[in-house]
C-alpha cells in the first residue's frame, strides 16, 4: 500500500513539474501567438518535405499583395485561401509560406517550421518564408504585424528553429518581383541581420 502510495505521489510531483515548466514557459517565452493550421482549417498538405538545411540559415519576407486582414476570423479565411489557390490553382503541395502575420498581429501556421516552402525558388531549401498580409508597395506596414515579425524570428532563433547568424532578405532579391513591397522592404532594409547582398 505504502508502495502504490508512493508510487501516485511521484506520478503527481512528475506532472506538476511539468505544467509548472509549461507555464513558466509560457510566461517567459518571446513567441507571439500562433494560430495552428487546424484552427484556420488548412486541408492536409499533398505532400511535404524536410528543409535541406535546418536550421535554417535565411529568413524571407514577403508581403501578399492583397488587402489587409484586421481581424483573427478574417486573417483565418484569408489564409485558408490562399492555401487553396496555391495548391488548385498553382499546382503546389500546400500554402507556400511556412508562416503569415495577418493585421491583427497573430502568427499564422503555414508549412511550418523544418518544412521546405514554395516562396522563392533560390532559397526555399534553406529558409523560413514569413509572408505579412498586405500590399506594402502600397500601404505602409502596421506595426503590430513588424512587431509580430521582430518577435517571431527572435523566438525562432531561441527555439534552434533559425540559425542565430542568420541573413534577413526581401523576396526581391531572390527573384524578379516588387515583393515584398518598398514600404515593407525599406524598413526591414534597417534591421540586425538584414543582407544587402545575399548568395
Amino acid at each position: 500500500m505504502i508502495h502504490i502510495f508512493y508510487r501516485i505521489q511521484l506520478e503527481f510531483m512528475r506532472d506538476t513539474e511539468e505544467d509548472f515548466k509549461h507555464v513558466v514557459s509560457y510566461f517567459t517565452s518571446s513567441c507571439p501567438e500562433i494560430i495552428t493550421r487546424e484552427e484556420w482549417n488548412a486541408s492536409d498538405p499533398v505532400s511535404s518535405k524536410a528543409l535541406k538545411e535546418n536550421p535554417p540559415p535565411y529568413v524571407v519576407v514577403h508581403h501578399s499583395a492583397t488587402a489587409l486582414c484586421n481581424t483573427t476570423e478574417k486573417c483565418k479565411r484569408v489564409v485558408k485561401g490562399f492555401q487553396d489557390y496555391h495548391i488548385n490553382d498553382q499546382g503546389w503541395e500546400d500554402i507556400g509560406y511556412n508562416f503569415l502575420i495577418g493585421g491583427d498581429g497573430k502568427i499564422y501556421e503555414g508549412r511550418s517550421w523544418g518544412i521546405h516552402g514554395a516562396h522563392v525558388p533560390k532559397y526555399n531549401a534553406r529558409s523560413i518564408g514569413i509572408c505579412l498580409i498586405g500590399n506594402f508597395q502600397i500601404d505602409e506596414p502596421l506595426n503590430i504585424q513588424l512587431e509580430a515579425l521582430k518577435e517571431f524570428i527572435s523566438c525562432g532563433v531561441e527555439e534552434g528553429k533559425i540559425l542565430s547568424d542568420y541573413h534577413l532578405i526581401g523576396h526581391r532579391q531572390g527573384g524578379a518581383t516588387l515583393c515584398p513591397g518598398d514600404k515593407l522592404f525599406e524598413e526591414i532594409k534597417e534591421w540586425a541581420h538584414f543582407d544587402t547582398d545575399p548568395n
